[in-house]
């Protein structure tokens, strides 16, 4: 079940909503609960035992632990969660990546498994792990009550695209939070322009990536175009079904980290990994990079530990061997960029915004190659050295069908229109809010309208 969908926003989010504030405060949390299960076996029947079982084998290893903290059996429960949860993921998530490598390298011919990737894995796996090693650093105590895990690990608003929410972020709110019309007017306001995003903007820049896949007279501009238009789909698909996550987090209470904050302003590589998903970088940076020693070690071990940690962000991504030359990719960037690139950069403002949209750029042709040779083919004729001309008819065609939305877009992408709300909010706060009671519902039935109409709406993560 999608957000962007007529089902949840129609019929499941509406009566949730009822039975959650209906509820009394001891049971708000079940509800939540049992809704998230009912959420997840909508599309996944086959696997909400499996979400069920990693939710019991967190909620008891985390008890373990604790009980044993100090001791080496501590540990070894700890151990045993992690490969629990590995062990799911890598066996659903990676067992056929293994075996087709394993039949290239070897001429075998060992048949496939035809595993279905459960929904969410990624991310509900990266939370109980988190979970796990919190209590077992004592930065966390481990939760006594089954249903309030389950709720945290379950909730449905975060459950299958993140953001990444950790335990300590939230441990409190579980136990008690805080409902206000301000609060659930906050959230109706982020969710409706998350909402926004994805079905106006995501979906219309989707489906001009399509066109160009499609196309037998691409040139240069095409694929400048498209180059640009595919880095915007991606942020608007993710960051506008994060924006949909936050606000109905607030509605119900919660408030989640936020997982962007305008990737596409950055002046390096590395300040877009600050910017961009940013509950999964800090995630590898805190469980994985620093666990392994971060910087403070030597530095051929350095260099190690962030192609490691890289390597692993872009198989996190999928099995698929252009998801770990992407995670490579930003790691050979990064290194070059804290060796000398970053000093570079900083003499000009205008240079160093460029430069690290091309990086980017050509990091999402990588990442959306099917095949490592149709990433070489998309990088060298991005560049011209694909043999195809600077300009066709049919890339005028496409430009005037899209060239507003793709505008349209990159403005959005900035933080300006956000400033400038800012900046009159502060000066006609009362003008603003009678303005938003009938922009917003304006939004939600436009969105209605696309959707209804069978529109071009698919999620890139929702399979991560």
């Amino acid at each position: 079940m999608l957000f962007s969908g007529i089902p949840f926003l129609y019929l499941f989010l509406p009566l949730v909503l009822i039975l959650y504030f209906i509820a009394p405060t001891k049971l708000k949390n079940f509800v939540l609960m049992l809704s998230s299960v009912f959420f997840y076996a909508w599309g996944e029947r086959k696997y909400v035992i499996m979400l069920l079982l990693s939710v019991l084998f967190g909620y008891v290893f985390g008890l373990l632990i604790e009980k044993t903290r100090g001791k080496a059996a501590s540990r070894l429960f700890l151990v045993l969660s992690v490969i629990q949860n590995l062990g799911f993921l890598c066996y659903f998530k990676y067992a056929d990546f293994f075996i087709e490598n394993f039949n290239a390298a070897t001429g075998l011919s060992v048949p496939l498994l035809g595993v279905v990737l459960p929904i969410g894995i990624s991310f509900y796996t990266f939370q109980i792990l988190s979970y796990t090693v919190d209590v077992y650093r004592g930065d966390v105590a481990a939760q006594k009550n089954f249903v309030t895990l389950a709720a945290y690990i379950t909730m449905f608003p975060q459950l299958i695209a993140g953001p990444i929410v950790r335990y300590s972020d939230v441990a409190l709110q579980l136990g008690e939070r805080t409902h206000s019309f301000e609060k659930a007017a906050v959230g109706i306001r982020r969710f409706v322009f998350g909402l926004a995003k994805k079905v106006l903007l995501a979906n219309r820049l989707g489906e001009f990536c399509d066109i160009f896949r499609a196309s037998d007279e691409q040139s240069v501009i095409f694929y400048w175009v498209y180059g640009i238009a595919y880095m915007l789909h991606i942020y608007f698909d993710f960051s506008g079904y994060s924006d949909m996550a936050i606000g109905l987090g607030k509605v119900f209470g919660f408030d989640f980290i936020e997982n962007f904050n305008y990737p596409f302003i950055s002046k390096s590589a590395t300040e877009f990994w600050r910017r961009w998903h940013m509950s999964l970088g800090t995630w590898f940076r805190d469980y994985v990079y620093i666990p392994m020693g971060g910087n403070r070690v030597s530095f051929l071990r350095h260099v190690f530990n962030i192609l490691t940690v890289w390597m692993l962000t872009g198989f996190w991504h999928g099995a698929e061997w252009n998801f770990v030359i992407w995670g490579l990719y930003f790691a050979i960037v990064l290194m070059l960029e804290k060796a000398f690139l970053l000093k570079l950069l900083k003499n000009s403002k205008v240079i160093s915004r460029i430069y690290a949209l091309v990086i980017v750029l050509i990091s999402f042709l990588i990442f959306n190659a099917t095949k490592l040779s149709m990433a070489w083919t998309d990088i060298r004729s991005i560049f011209g050295f694909g043999g195809l001309p600077l300009f066709s008819h049919e890339t005028a065609v496409y430009l005037r069908g899209y060239g507003l939305t793709l505008i349209i877009s990159a403005f959005a992408a900035t933080p300006v229109a956000a400033h400038c709300l800012s900046k009159l909010r502060g000066k006609a706060a009362a003008a603003v809010s009678v303005c938003e009671c009938f922009v917003l519902p304006a939004m939600f039935i436009i969105c209605t309208a696309y959707l209804v109409d069978g529109s071009f709406n698919p999620f890139l993560y929702f399979r991560f």
